[in-house]
């Protein structure tokens, strides 16, 4: 590491190595722990995720009747009218047969 008549002064080269050794002892083995975190939070986020998505899976398969429970409960409510019109006619049959029962 000697400079032998080059442009650069010996600090120069020592601050280089330094700064080499320095990012080869400090800086690789830290990106390397920084990306294996990484890799292990996006793992663990891919595990929630695929519970989640089975959860909805669930979700979806629970609440699916929902439209037919909607549909049930409309032509609950036209029957009941037509329940209420059938009963107000017997009355009305019920009535004139007991009119004709007292002549």
């Amino acid at each position: 590491m000697t400079n032998s008549g080059g442009m650069f002064p010996d600090a120069v080269f020592i601050i280089w190595w330094t700064g080499l050794i320095l990012t080869l002892v400090v800086f690789v083995p830290l990106a390397i722990y920084s990306l294996n975190r990484t890799w292990l939070a996006a793992r663990s986020i891919q595990r929630y995720a695929a519970e989640a998505l089975q959860a909805a899976a669930g979700i979806a398969g629970n609440t699916a009747n929902i439209v037919a429970l909607d549909t049930t409960i409309n032509v609950a409510t036209q029957i009941l009218g037509n329940a209420g019109n059938v009963a107000a006619k017997l009355d009305t049959v019920a009535n004139v047969l007991e009119q004709r029962a007292e002549k």
